[in-house]
């Protein structure tokens, strides 16, 4: 069920540092192998932390806070497919992707009240602003599952598809958004995320600052004379 050892942990999140980092790649794909794409923590290994007195062994500020904003800050857009249940950090970890598609069989589960926990892994963060903040109480505190068609009505994803096309679907919608203007992704991603905790006056400013950027690149000269032709623009990336 994938559920997150330190070891699965840690290998995530070197994952997402080569990705990164690599200059090639233009979109991630971040989908879970077998019948489920995140079970979240590993509650045996988590069991035998609290009784040698470990408590979460560094656990969310070591590992889960750095994967949840690898995803989120990463300069290329990120896709989650979601083949199964997403129960707890499993959950966060989708939340923090930028796009969301859902096998049929998928459900999402904010299991962290089950075990007399809080939330954890950004979903404080992310769950209100894809559903709204009564919503993300409502999940956080039933701790019900929440199946993909129920998901797709809230916003938690933004389409669902039969078991047997998910791969297809979510690699098709990662393909398209690695041929797009990768930088102008990366912005778009910036302004969203800071721009939530701006007023007014300096989201405009950073958009304005953003814009700058953009407009220097390649990307955006291409795309423009392209326009002005009637042509389908051919994105590099930079």
């Amino acid at each position: 069920m994938n559920s997150l050892t330190a070891q699965t942990k840690q290998a995530l999140l070197s994952a997402i540092e080569r990705a990164k980092n690599d200059t090639g790649a233009r979109a991630v794909l971040l989908t879970g192998s077998g019948k489920a794409f995140c079970a979240g923590q590993d509650l045996r290994e988590h069991a035998e932390n609290l009784n040698e007195g470990r408590g979460l062994n560094g656990t969310v500020r070591d590992h889960y806070n750095p994967i949840v904003l690898g995803l989120a800050r990463m300069p290329k857009p990120v896709v989650a497919a979601v083949n199964g249940t997403a129960a707890g950090a499993g959950a966060s970890l989708a939340f923090a992707c930028d796009l969301r598609i859902a096998a049929e069989s998928a459900s999402f589960l904010m299991a962290f009240a089950k075990v007399g926990l809080g939330s954890d892994s950004g979903a404080s963060w992310t769950l209100p602003r894809l559903v709204g903040h009564a919503r993300a109480m409502e999940m956080l505190m039933l701790a019900e599952p929440v199946p993909a068609a129920r998901a797709l009505d809230v916003g938690l994803v933004s389409k669902v598809v039969p078991d047997d096309e998910l791969e297809s679907a979510a690699r098709e919608l990662a393909v398209r958004l690695a041929e797009g203007p990768t930088v102008a992704y990366a912005t778009i991603k910036a302004e969203l995320t800071f721009g939530s905790g701006l007023d007014l006056a300096n989201a405009l400013e950073m958009e304005a600052s953003l814009q700058d950027q953009c407009a220097e690149t390649r990307d955006h000269l291409t795309a423009t004379v392209a326009f002005l032709k009637k042509e389908k623009p051919e994105f590099e990336g930079h």
